[in-house]
């Protein structure tokens, strides 16, 4: 088999994470190899256990598998510019493509989740290999298997799969697999379809309604990219990358996932291997703000009033992050599986919950305050509640926090969370000018803005440097602090200027920047953090240097996978992908930065 074909894994025998690609319905996300090899799946919700793992662990994490008998090659991309994965192969004996999608609603009665292959032969024959290894819960559970007339079912406790295919793909049930073959010819159509159920009835889709469902799933992903209303430059980029967060929306609640994975490692054989299946306050501003720019406001009016829901319980504080569902419970654990690569510990909860992290409430009020710029009315009732937050910030800032990275270490006075709070003040007060909110403490948020400003200004500034440090005291650097003066933090154009130099010089390596330097209580390394490279052009932008910033977000661009995906993290030296993938940070990064050039300089 060739590079592109049976050759795909690396050493560890883990196929490159730049080798997947995501399909996905509102509720779930799959991650394909270009192999044909769905190994990674988790049912029914994306933060429920997973059914397929091979991703984290090759022997007993499962997957299912549709690929051509013997040496191909593959090439692949989303169909008709939707979320429609077109794999074609190409043997010796002739090519067929495969279509794939996680379905969405169509006719006839339809399965809890659905996954509808269909193979399409192009020319000669080609035959397909066909293999099911389901282990439900992480691994931990072996199902029952067995085949039944045409279709196979894996049955665990309260879940159930069936596979089907047609034509008959004579299915087999031995030890912890279900095996098949199928043939096609030029002009010939086979169907693969694998249906769940979860705490319900398990329903067998007719192979008719299967394809409707496919065909009517492409066209839906393909209108939703039609219709995004950015026609800047880089508007390819920008509208696979609307896609790839759109993937991230959980349909029944409007909470946006970090990513669809967990404890993909930041570097490999290492313990940075953390569950990013949650929504992140830190990450909202960004969110909306990157719906707002391509025309999606339902999806950002829609995590918004998920975020004000989700907070209520505990509020005015905030958690770091909320499950998709709006709750809190994401205790930290380790499972037993291998690692991706053997990078262990996996991961799922994120002990991150636990932390003090102050820039939060920054990115609820600038959440606010977007989605008020962009015509949309804050009732009686919310304007109190973020006029409590206000008054909160008032209370907290002067804390030491664990900073907007959720280091392990002690806690430190870092700066772009001094930043952050600052902001979350300066927002309170527009917001209050506009009458959006109640404006009886607008006095207290004043003096408490200007304390917070003289403290960084005064405590958080490196002299050497010529830059804001990471933490107060310190001459280390942040890339966050980025973010801080690009959402309008009130620095003077000097030091952004200048700190905007610093963080490329010693950050910076080419295209790929780091998150940080110094200490953060982990063993080990990261790779380059690729949304802050996305900041960078964002600022370069924002400082009148327009070219530069081009000339990056080109190379950005280029870094991206055959499908367009991005990952968390890229390793400078080898450009192997890391991090949880797809990463929803970095494709806002790169609707942002585009935007951002896409403006009209300022004179």
């Amino acid at each position: 088999m060739s590079a592109a074909g049976r050759r795909l894994r690396s050493s560890s025998d883990y196929a490159p994470i730049r080798d997947y690609a995501a399909i996905g319905d509102g509720r779930t996300v799959a991650l394909v190899e270009r192999g044909g090899s769905v190994d990674w799946l988790c049912l029914p919700d994306l933060d429920s256990p997973s059914v397929f793992a091979a991703l984290l662990d090759r022997d007993r994490g499962g997957s299912f598998l549709l690929r051509p008998a013997g040496a191909f090659q593959s090439v692949r991309r989303y169909r008709n510019g939707s979320n429609v994965l077109e794999t074609t192969f190409t043997t010796g004996a002739g090519r067929a493509r495969v279509v794939e999608a996680l379905t969405l609603a169509g006719p006839g009665l339809e399965p809890g989740r659905e996954l509808v292959r269909r193979v399409e032969g192009i020319s000669g024959q080609v035959d397909f290999e066909l293999e099911l290894k389901p282990r439900f819960n992480y691994g931990r559970r072996r199902p029952r298997l067995r085949v039944h007339g045409l279709t196979g079912y894996a049955l665990d406790k309260g879940a159930a799969l069936a596979l089907l295919a047609w034509p008959d793909a004579h299915l087999e049930a031995g030890d912890q697999v279900i095996t098949g073959k199928l043939s096609v010819t030029a002009g010939e159509r086979a169907h693969v379809v694998l249906a769940s159920a979860t705490g319900e009835p398990l329903v067998l889709p007719s192979r008719d309604d299967a394809d409707r469902r496919l065909d009517l799933s492409n066209d839906y992903w393909s209108a939703w990219a039609e219709t995004r209303t950015y026609q800047g430059p880089w508007r390819e980029q920008v509208r696979r990358s609307a896609l790839a967060l759109k993937l991230l929306v959980h349909a029944p609640t409007g909470a946006v996932a970090a990513a669809p994975t967990t404890s993909l490692p930041e570097q490999i054989g290492g313990e940075r291997n953390w569950d990013y299946r949650f929504a992140w306050v830190r990450d909202s501003a960004l969110t909306i703000d990157a719906f707002l720019t391509v025309g999606c406001a339902a999806e950002a009016r829609s995590f918004f009033w998920w975020l004000l829901h989700a907070s209520q319980i505990s509020r005015p504080r905030l958690e770091v992050l909320y499950r998709l569902n709006g709750g809190t419970r994401a205790e930290e654990q380790t499972l037993p599986l291998a690692g991706y690569g053997g990078s262990a510990p996996v991961r799922i909860g994120n002990g991150a919950l636990e932390q003090l992290q102050l820039d939060l409430y920054g990115n609820l009020l600038q959440s606010a305050w977007l989605f008020a710029q962009n015509g949309h009315r804050l009732d009686a009732e919310t304007g109190t509640r973020l006029a409590d937050t206000a008054d909160y910030v008032c209370k907290i800032w002067r804390q030491k926090d664990a900073g907007i990275w959720e280091v392990r270490s002690e806690p430190l006075h870092f700066t772009q969370s001094k930043m952050m709070c600052w902001l979350a003040l300066r927002r309170a007060l527009d917001l209050a000018e506009q009458g959006a909110l109640p404006d009886r403490h607008a006095s207290r948020w004043r003096g408490e803005l200007d304390r917070i400003g003289e403290f960084v200004e005064s405590h958080c500034w490196s002299e050497d440097k010529r830059s804001y440090s990471r933490f107060a005291g310190g001459d280390e650097l942040d890339a966050s602090v980025l973010l801080a003066l690009i959402f309008g933090y009130g620095a003077d154009a000097d030091r952004v200027d200048t700190t905007v130099e610093a963080i490329r010089r010693e950050l910076a390596n080419g295209p790929f920047v780091r998150r940080y330097s110094g200490d953060d209580g982990l063993s080990g390394g990261e790779g380059a953090f690729l949304a802050c490279s996305f900041w960078l052009v964002e600022a370069l932008a924002k400082i009148g240097r327009r070219n530069e910033a081009a000339a990056l977000l080109d190379d950005l661009v280029a870094l991206a996978n055959d499908v367009g995906l991005y990952p968390e993290e890229i390793d400078p030296d080898t450009q192997e992908f890391l991090g949880n993938f797809p990463q929803g940070l970095s494709h806002i990064g790169l609707i942002r930065a585009a935007a951002a050039l896409a403006e009209e300089p300022q004179a």
